[in-house]
């Protein structure tokens, strides 16, 4: 299959490396400089998309790997060609936080209180009459969301105070088991089975530390259809209104007065992909062709999946979680695997922000975001292991990674989600 990728940058690149493993075609565009790109030395990058369309045709797949572009995946669609991505809804579920919480309103779901602001000082203005704990979301997806400790929310105040520009939403706290439920669409209908997952946010282990973009995740395709059709299942024929095809995730709050959808990922996550994709032995090649090919053609909407767990690691150096671009190309650290990874193996090792010169690969210091390891076993002890030796078997200065990922759920989340009836008892 041919398969042409676009995006800011090679922010997917592993799963080209792959899609290429698995005998397609790829090509892949991206809109930053060649020197900053991520995958330099792994990937070559075409100049112009659009100069590819023709390569590509009706019978392969445009692959769109962030948000932001959905209306020109809609143009793409309605001319014909096969996108895999999102939609110009997904977009708006995404970035938009306020209108996001109205489709879940209108859907008939039990949401958050929250309050929508078009300038972080409205949102200070309005925290000082009302103190108390809130998270903070921007619309900009490019900026990490704020979760609130202190009661009165003098800890809000301050991030509010540094908040820059863009409209911004204050959510009322919840406790209670953070879960997401995540589906693949083919624009009519979600793929069966849908995935049930565990984020792990903050830097160190045991949820302590600043928030990341996220250090690692716990998943699973077993036992989700309970919650996925009390939540997104609801969603479907909004999606297929939209003509979205793509992966979508609602993440949640679980506790003892319900379920409380928080907010939306229509988009191929990180490292979201790279946990998954342990568990489906299919590849990504025949998953994006499912989803391309629609519920109109002779499919039926099920994908193979592998039974149990998977755990994927995030593996960071300095600055990792925060971000420059003033840092030179020679303080790139050097990525070394003590069993170098070859065969199936290479599946389990996700590339992030690298690029290889030399024969050596480099971390990208602007980022520190270096790889992904997974692993999967029968069960979330197994998977964990599996996940840590590999973990182990990567060596770079100043390395860090958390050893803990999963474990929230084996101390108490299982209990609590069986316990509420969304998991099913211990047999």
């Amino acid at each position: 299959m041919r398969i042409l990728a676009i995006g800011p940058r090679a922010y997917l690149g592993d799963v080209y490396l792959t899609l290429r493993r698995e005998g397609h075609d790829v090509r892949v565009f991206a809109e930053d400089p060649p020197e900053l790109r991520a995958f330099g030395g792994l990937i070559d990058c075409v100049d112009d998309w659009r100069a590819e369309l023709d390569w590509v045709g009706r019978e392969g797949v445009v692959f769109f790997e962030r948000v932001g572009r959905g209306a020109l995946q809609d143009e793409l669609r309605a001319r014909g060609f096969r996108v895999v991505g999102g939609s110009a809804f997904g977009d708006r579920l995404e970035q938009e936080r306020e209108f996001g919480q109205s489709v879940l309103r209108d859907a008939g779901l039990a949401i958050a209180e929250s309050r929508s602001f078009d300038h972080p000082s409205l949102a200070l203005e309005w925290l000082n009459r009302n103190p108390g704990r809130y998270v903070l979301k921007h619309d900009d997806t490019g900026r990490t969301t704020f979760v609130g400790d202190h009661p009165h929310g003098a800890d809000l105040a301050f991030m509010l105070r540094r908040a820059g520009e863009g409209r911004v939403l204050l959510m009322e706290r919840l406790d209670g088991v953070e879960v997401g439920v995540g589906a693949y669409f083919d624009g009519t209908r979600f793929l069966r089975p849908a995935c049930i997952d565990f984020e792990h946010k903050r830097f160190f282990p045991g949820e302590t530390g600043e928030m990341t973009g996220e250090m690692g995740t716990l998943a699973t395709f077993d036992d989700s259809e309970t919650l996925f059709a009390a939540t997104l299942d609801r969603l479907a024929s909004r999606f297929a209104a939209a003509g979205h095809v793509g992966y979508i995730n609602l993440n949640m709050i679980v506790n003892e007065q319900g379920v409380w959808p928080l907010e939306f990922t229509c988009r191929f996550g990180n490292p979201g992909f790279a946990v998954l994709a342990a568990l489906q032995p299919d590849g990504w090649g025949d998953l994006m062709a499912r989803m391309a090919a629609g519920s109109s053609a002779a499919t039926i909407g099920r994908f193979t999946t592998r039974p149990g767990w998977s755990v994927a690691i995030v593996l960071t150096v300095p600055p990792f979680p925060a971000h420059t671009e003033t840092a030179l190309p020679e303080e790139d650290p050097p990525v070394f695997f003590l069993q170098p990874p070859r065969g199936a193996e290479l599946d389990r090792y996700h590339l992030v922000d690298m690029r290889l010169e030399d024969g050596q690969l480099l971390g990208r210091r602007r980022s520190g975001h270096l790889m992904i390891v997974t692993g999967a076993g029968p069960s979330v002890q197994a998977a964990q292991q599996d996940a840590q030796a590999r973990a182990r078997n990567v060596v770079a200065p100043e390395l860090r990674w958390r050893a803990d990922i999963g474990d929230r759920f084996l101390n108490g989340e299982q209990d609590r989600l069986r316990a509420l009836g969304w998991l099913p008892a211990a047999s």
